[in-house]
């Protein structure tokens, strides 16, 4: 934003947006409205600073008008919301016109933010819920709603637009945003690319190992890989080329490691928050949950790094020089307060967005206990570059309430759900390859929190009904059971197993609750969201369409496909850890058994790394290659016993042994 007046307007309209968050003042439908209108009107004004645009051409007055249009149609349904129930929701002219335009507008701007892809998908939803549906034939089949009837619920209620993901948006994402604006603007991101240059410089591939650090922990505030790996990546990557890797290989690290912050607690780039909201789950469960699989993920991402740096035979090197560990934290140390302030008010109860208003209070109060305070420019400036950063989000999150819309009225979700099904016949792995080539298919036009929303919508559901399906099994065979299940059974001739075959997904959900612990429900409820969470992230390093991928080939110089080659296989945690989360105790079980899951897994991803890099301490030949493929297969599936747990950690043990003893008499042959 270049404007005087765009950025004071930005300015105050984030401080309305904090001020609601912490009071509470206004409805939710209204804040979302507001939320929505004032973004429209930001993304219209900031078009008008474009170089090529000049008050003479009709693009600044269709601007202008647009923005107009955002305002008169927020203001709309405040004032007339309570005359639209008055006539007991009987649309008139009016109605018509300002809801036609809401969703007009939520089309256009997100294809002037996003292309094309979102704006098609809402065009195809709307056109299926009106009329499209009763030409479709099978489970998709839809007789269709009036005109009247799909503009009031997309624009009136909180089932359409202004709904849950609009409330998500104007909530935690706004002020998690901001939090992360306030954190860089202080001089966070600086202190964590020295930190991590301090901890990892001295080991093999220590360049590498900074760059996974850095980004993983600046990616967690930020929310963004791209920009995180544009923050990170013009100091890692050359520093990484310098250190002796190649350029692609650079890229490729980089931004796999800032995919993975928004895996990693405790902010996980607001995506707990979300998660939180859409499973009613507490934020302290879920981050508690996702921090083993988030060291699972940058174990395997630095496993990685290890691997190519012993290929190419570089040395360890300490990156920095003379810097100590102690230094840096002397300079630095008043960044965790912000971070621990957080994480404490949450802990005794706050709501994560009052949460975070201490939080950004903190970074102010924090950043005077440095040499470089920050000052009234700086706190107005990192609001402004917060509600920047966030225009693109807030409107594709608004508009997205329009499909899921669409997907809960028509009943598309269950459709697809049994489509899955049929495909999968049963099989939780294939269903998992499915919703991966979903998300994938979401992701090259939706960013992540809205891929995860409409995947969830979709596909969460039948893949928490395929994770409980063993426990509700074991539960059925019990002897004493309530005599409403028994009566359940009976109708599908009592045997349990070909009962949960046949009966339909609601009554399994009813039995679940009678049958189950509270407890273990919340964890499969939480493994299915997680799967598909971090499935979302894949379409950031995953071509053809793989955004953080293509901004670190920027960087770098390398070639965008290929760099995305390469970090799709560095980030292979993406895939490999979910499929932790459906078959293991890793979110579910208690603590000894997510630990006892970790240490198996975290071992059989070196394995994995080193057969995907052929090389571990050495080339590997079709013995070690063959070795390391079964050590990692007994090591990472949990329902083997220990003795075979142990037995692939011995393989993996006496490889490793092997190859150093072939390294060092080849060097001393030297």
């Amino acid at each position: 934003m270049k404007s005087p007046t765009l950025r004071w307007a930005a300015f105050f309209f984030a401080l309305f947006h904090i001020y609601c968050n912490v009071f509470a003042s206004i409805s939710e439908l209204w804040l979302s409205a507001i939320h929505f209108g004032g973004f429209c009107a930001i993304c219209a004004l900031m078009a008008n600073e474009a170089e090529d645009v000049t008050i003479k051409s009709a693009s600044y007055w269709i601007n202008i008008a647009l923005a107009g249009l955002a305002v008169a149609t927020t203001a709309y349904l405040i004032l007339f919301e309570n005359a639209l129930y008055a006539r007991e929701t009987e649309y008139i002219l009016s109605d018509y016109v300002f809801s036609l335009v809401a969703i007009g507008l939520a089309i256009e701007f997100t294809r002037r933010t996003t292309g094309w892809f979102m704006p098609a998908l809402i065009l195809i939803s709307l056109s299926y819920i009106l009329f499209l549906g009763r030409y479709i034939g099978g489970v998709f089949s839809f007789p269709g709603l009036s005109l009247e009837t799909v503009l009031y619920r997309s624009f009136f209620t909180s089932e359409g637009m202004f709904g849950l993901t609009a409330n998500i948006s104007s909530t935690f994402v706004f002020m998690f945003i901001i939090f992360g604006s306030f954190l860089l603007r202080s001089g966070a991101g600086d202190f964590i690319v020295r930190l991590a240059q301090c901890l990892a410089g001295r080991y093999t591939g220590g360049a590498g190992l900074v760059a996974v650090i850095g980004s993983g922990l600046m990616g967690s505030v930020s929310g963004s890989a791209v920009a995180n790996t544009v923050s990170t990546g013009v100091i890692t990557i050359p520093m990484m080329k310098q250190s002796g890797f190649e350029a692609r290989f650079s890229a490729g690290v980089v931004a796999a490691a800032s995919t993975g912050g928004a895996l990693m607690p405790p902010v996980m780039g607001a995506g707990a928050f979300v998660l939180a909201s859409y499973t009613q789950i507490p934020y302290l469960t879920i981050i508690a949950a996702s921090a083993l699989p988030a060291i699972l993920y940058f174990l395997t991402v630095c496993y990685f790094v290890r691997i190519e740096a012993k290929r190419l035979g570089l040395n360890p090197t300490h990156v920095n020089g003379t810097e100590k560990v102690s230094t840096v934290l002397k300079e630095g140390w008043h960044f965790v307060i912000p971070m621990v302030v957080l994480v404490a008010l949450l802990v005794i109860g706050r709501t994560p967005t009052s949460s975070a208003a201490f939080a950004i209070i903190s970074v102010i109060g924090a950043s005077w206990l440095s040499s470089t305070p920050m000052r009234l420019p700086d706190i107005f400036d990192a609001v402004v570059s917060g509600v920047q950063t966030m225009v693109s989000t807030a409107l594709l999150l608004v508009a997205v309430g329009i499909i899921i819309n669409v997907v809960t009225t028509t009943g598309v979700g269950n459709a697809f759900s049994l489509m899955i099904v049929e495909w999968a016949q049963g099989s939780l792995l294939i269903t998992l390859v499915l919703v991966a080539l979903a998300s994938l298919v979401l992701g090259m036009g939706l960013p992540v929190t809205a891929s995860y929303i409409v995947l969830a919508t979709l596909s969460a559901p039948l893949i928490f009904d395929l994770i409980s399906q063993s426990q509700l099994l074991i539960a059925l065979q019990a002897t004493d059971l309530p005599s409403s299940v028994t009566a359940t059974l009976g109708l599908f001739g009592g045997d349990p197993l070909i009962a949960l075959q046949e009966m339909p997904l609601e009554m399994k959900q009813i039995i679940r609750k009678e049958l189950l612990e509270p407890e273990l429900l919340t964890g499969m409820l939480l493994s299915a969201h997680l799967i598909i969470f971090w499935l979302s992230q894949d379409s950031n390093v995953t071509p053809p369409v793989c955004l953080a991928s293509f901004a670190a080939a920027g960087i770098a110089g390398t070639n965008p496909m290929a760099t995305g080659l390469t970090s799709w296989k560095v980030a292979k945690g993406l895939y490999l850890v979910p499929v932790l989360f459906a078959y293991s105790p890793l979110i579910a079980g208690t603590w000894p058994e997510r630990i006892e899951v970790f240490i198996w897994s975290s071992m059989g991803l070196y394995a994995m790394a080193g057969v995907l890099q052929w090389h571990l301490e050495t080339r590997l030949n079709l013995g070690s290659g063959a070795g390391l493929l079964l050590s990692a297969a007994l090591l990472m599936w949990a329902p083997f016993p220990i003795y075979l747990h142990l037995i692939g950690a011995a393989i993996l043990v006496a490889i490793v042994i092997m190859q150093n003893k072939e390294s060092s008499a080849a060097v001393l042959a030297k």
